[in-house]
């Protein structure tokens, strides 16, 4: 697979990325997208929600009034949970909800993300980016060049850039992200993925299934000989 490079002004540079198929061109796998995004928003959850129970109201322990009597249903102390201010039956307690998911669903999580973007027109390849101080206005001339300043977007960089960060961190609905980083939530909520062409290849090595080989080696000899040779 093979996608067009384009400049910051959105012209064609000329030139092609050759995109790796074991990546970026497989089929889609929804339900792993749904266990890592769940995973995702699961540990961003602070799990810090707390009542006070019987034992933690700060009431007194005397009994309200005499067992008999009185004509009124008896009753206990003022901590008893079915009195107003009273403590709360079960209430909700502090804890986590992490789900772990293993690395390589994770993996193939994003690999999916990608897929579904591609399919939808939604990846565009733009050539490196160089800045030597924050500006942006140069962001916000790059996303009009894409007709994309309307849109949700992602811009991927070949590992951690600061100024392209603090470029674009003011331009609304534009997140910019080391592509190595980028997490399944970040692809999928996104309505445009932009890739310098130096992050290609950060996200190939970084979305690469483990044990698969980037170029075929030629096998080693052993040192036993064969009927032939003998």
């Amino acid at each position: 697979m093979k996608l067009p490079v384009y400049t910051r002004t959105g012209s064609e540079a000329g030139r092609e990325v050759e995109l790796d198929d074991a990546i970026f061109g497989i089929e889609p796998n929804d339900h792993v997208i749904w266990l890592d995004v769940r995973s995702i928003q699961a540990a961003g959850r602070q799990g810090t929600h707390k009542t006070k129970e019987r034992g933690e109201v700060a009431k007194s322990r005397r009994k309200l009034y005499r067992q008999k009597g009185t004509g009124n249903a008896r009753a206990g102390d003022a901590k008893s949970p079915l009195r107003k201010g009273g403590g709360t039956i079960f209430g909700p307690k502090p804890h986590k909800y992490s789900v772990g998911v293993n690395r390589k669903t994770k993996q193939l999580a994003r690999r999916s993300a990608l897929a579904h973007k591609l399919r939808n027109d939604a990846v565009r390849i733009v050539e490196n980016i160089e800045m030597a101080a924050p500006k942006t206005s140069e962001i916000a001339t790059l996303l009009s060049g894409q007709s994309m300043e309307s849109k949700k977007v992602l811009l991927l960089t070949a590992g951690r850039d600061d100024v392209l960060y603090r470029s674009g961190r003011n331009i609304p609905k534009l997140t910019v992200k080391d592509a190595a980083q980028a997490s399944t939530l970040d692809l999928m909520g996104a309505a445009q993925v932009l890739l310098t062409e130096g992050a290609v290849e950060t996200l190939t090595d970084a979305l690469r299934p483990q044990g698969k080989k980037t170029a075929t080696t030629a096998p080693e000899t052993s040192g036993v000989e064969t009927a032939d040779e003998a």
